[in-house]
């Protein structure tokens, strides 16, 4: 697989290896994250089909299972062994695959990406945001750590590897018209149920 950025490189690589073994599945965190999945969509639901962006070993294609045992999922993770890993689960299709090299073949009631705007080169993330409003037909989930003006941040001792910014604001104002803001929340990193990084989230709806 080619890269076109240093960041996809990073994380396709030994970085990303080594951010895999730092994952868990445990049960605890499952079923956290299932809590978290489920507040996230309350005003999503039916869903019947989802593709995520960036999957890693599969901890909210479990969660979502969980939420709607019956619904589709599909997936890409640029990390080769992670997206052999999450295909392991059995409750999606995922692909090993960029997100700059792919095109989704359909449509999907949700599209999803978490964890993963933050890492990628902020050059790129038209194209990303364009994927993501294009692969939907309906609501698009964001979950990342916010900041109202984009700011770069030293990740573990590494320049040019985590930034923040308004993610939704930036796709409301890409799609102008086309999309809305359907909820959003926080979840605190104290919080004992959601066990979550200080992460923020927006559902967005397709006009």
């Amino acid at each position: 697989m080619s890269y076109k950025t240093e960041q996809e490189a990073f994380w396709a690589g030994q970085f990303g290896d080594e951010y895999r073994e730092r994952c868990s599945l445990e049960p605890e965190l499952v079923a956290a994250r299932t809590t978290c999945m489920a507040h996230m969509l309350r005003k999503a639901a039916p869903v019947g089909s989802a593709f995520e962006i960036g999957c890693n070993i599969g901890l909210n294609l479990m969660a979502l299972n969980r939420v709607s045992p019956a619904i589709e999922i599909e997936a890409i993770e640029i990390n080769a062994e992670s997206a052999r890993l999450a295909n392991e689960l059995g409750v999606a299709k995922v692909e090993n695959a960029s997100v700059l090299e792919y095109l989704p073949q359909r449509t999907y009631d949700l599209t999803m990406i978490c964890g993963v705007l933050i890492h990628l080169n902020p050059e790129v993330l038209p194209q990303v945001y364009d994927v993501l409003f294009s692969a939907s037909n309906r609501h698009i989930l964001l979950f990342e750590y916010y900041n109202p003006t984009p700011v770069e941040v030293n990740y573990r001792g590494h320049e040019g590897r985590l930034f923040k910014r308004d993610w939704a604001g930036e796709m409301l104002d890409r799609f102008n018209g086309k999309l809305e803001l359907k909820d959003y929340g926080f979840f605190y990193h104290r919080d004992p149920i959601a066990r979550s990084d200080d992460g923020t989230w927006f559902l967005l709806e397709k006009r």
